[in-house]
């Protein structure tokens, strides 16, 4: 494997002051179930392929991220000694045309970022940012769902910005709205946003045990 002319083979961790840290979200959402068992339920009713990863804090917001490496790329970071870069100064200049040859490949595929929360309205606040790159989907309890207002409020919203929308109750979960896929669509251009969140998500791939493999 060679290596991407150009761009500098060196694990830059920095921030830029901006601390990322997994978090729990137990506390805050108030759903039935762990975070991390829910969201796998959750992910397998959406089909969603790759790793639950652990709950995140990314652009101010807790979210579950779903993603797998994209094994090409990561082999030519390990080449070169790449890792992931987390500052987000740096990673604004990589959609720069005079950078495009010389930043390293974007080795995570994120399929989807999950928001668990008591409120419709906290976990849309979440997942509407991440649904302009990738699939978007909110969980909350089914006493939220089974309101008579539900439809004309929180459905309406997500319908607009193509988030799927799910409900709770104990080990089940049942899909209120079906949300926007990209999973046979192009690659959204890439912005700073997502080159970040995509850079993030490969560090937690990484830290993870055994990341899924990704699909070809």
């Amino acid at each position: 494997m060679t290596a991407t002319p150009g761009y500098a083979a060196r694990d830059n961790r920095g921030d830029n002051g901006f601390r990322i840290r997994s978090t729990s979200l137990t506390d805050t959402c108030g759903l039935p179930d762990s975070v991390e068992e829910l969201a796998a339920i959750s992910v397998g009713e959406l089909d969603w392929t790759g790793s639950v990863l652990p709950p995140v804090r990314l652009l101010g917001r807790r979210v579950v991220p779903v993603a797998e490496l994209v094994p090409d790329a990561h082999a030519e970071r390990v080449c070169v000694g790449s890792g992931p870069v987390l500052d987000r100064t740096e990673i604004a200049t990589w959609v720069w045309p005079e950078m495009s040859d010389r930043v390293p490949p974007a080795a995570a595929r994120v399929s989807g970022v999950l928001a668990p929360a008591r409120h419709w309205r906290t976990a849309l606040t979440a997942a509407v940012p991440f649904a302009r790159f990738t699939s978007a989907a909110i969980v909350v309890p089914r006493e939220v769902s089974d309101r008579d207002d539900f439809v004309s409020s929180c459905l309406i919203r997500a319908r607009q910005f193509g988030v799927a929308v799910l409900s709770a109750d104990g080990n089940s979960v049942r899909v209120e709205l079906e949300g926007r896929s990209f999973a046979d669509t192009a690659p959204a251009e890439q912005t700073a946003v997502s080159r970040w969140v995509n850079e993030v998500v490969y560090d937690q791939l990484l830290a993870s045990e055994t990341p899924a493999p990704s699909r070809n």
